[in-house]
């Protein structure tokens, strides 16, 4: 039997990189480097390789420093290296993001037992890039037309993999949460969809009050688990 981490690994080495994005829009696919994809084997066996059901939350797409790189989800090279005493080749650089999912997954409890009951993807399972800077899939209408189909086989993806239907959390309150639901909507995937804010909107414009979004976000994860 396939477990949750022969899962992950499956759906994402099936992603092909041939998408038709708009002009200028640049794909961001790590699968086609070897130690990317050792580094996936290495992460989710460590953490995944069972068959728990657990609860998702949802980001926006890959960054071009964290899971663009290590295909690892809001898991830069540093933290993979440091927190989760995984050896890496990579540059060892923090991503904004992916310190503060890191805050509120130490907030909640050991990364394992974290990993137990939640997984982090993003909606669109790979990311872009635009003149060399990060893009989400909401920038551009075109865009979002084009990689629809490919979220709704992520999302879908997840629910086979063994996920809870009856709450998703979203990080992003804005564009992310609005597409997620109105897609909901159509879909009707799960009960109900929590907004939070999104790591990097934290860190780059809410810094100093850091810690009182991590523990929003531990209110929300003890409660989705029916912890404390």
């Amino acid at each position: 039997m396939m477990t949750f981490a022969d899962k992950i690994l499956a759906f994402h080495f099936q992603l092909d990189s041939n998408w038709n994005l708009p002009p200028e829009v640049e794909l961001l696919y790590p699968f086609d480097n070897e130690d990317t994809k050792a580094v996936m084997q290495t992460f989710f066996k460590k953490y995944f390789d069972d068959n728990r059901k657990r609860h998702l939350i949802f980001g926006i797409n890959p960054g071009r420093f964290g899971a663009g790189i290590t295909g690892t989800p809001f898991t830069d090279p540093k933290i993979l290296e440091e927190e989760c005493q995984i050896e890496n080749p990579f540059q060892k650089r923090y991503e904004l993001s992916a310190i503060f999912v890191y805050d509120f997954i130490k907030a909640f409890g050991t990364i394992e037992e974290f990993y137990q009951h939640f997984y982090i993807t993003s909606l669109c399972p790979l990311g872009f890039v635009k003149a060399g800077k990060n893009y989400n899939y909401y920038d551009n209408k075109d865009l979002q037309f084009a990689v629809e189909p490919q979220i709704i086989k992520n999302i879908e993806a997840c629910l086979a993999m063994g996920c809870y239907t009856d709450k998703a959390i979203c990080m992003g309150q804005g564009k992310n949460y609005k597409y997620f639901k109105d897609l909901n909507s159509r879909k009707g995937y799960f009960e109900e969809i929590i907004p939070l804010p999104h790591p990097r909107w934290v860190m780059q414009y809410r810094r100093k009050e850091r810690e009182m979004y991590v523990e929003v976000f531990k209110d929300v994860l003890d409660s989705a688990v029916k912890k404390g």
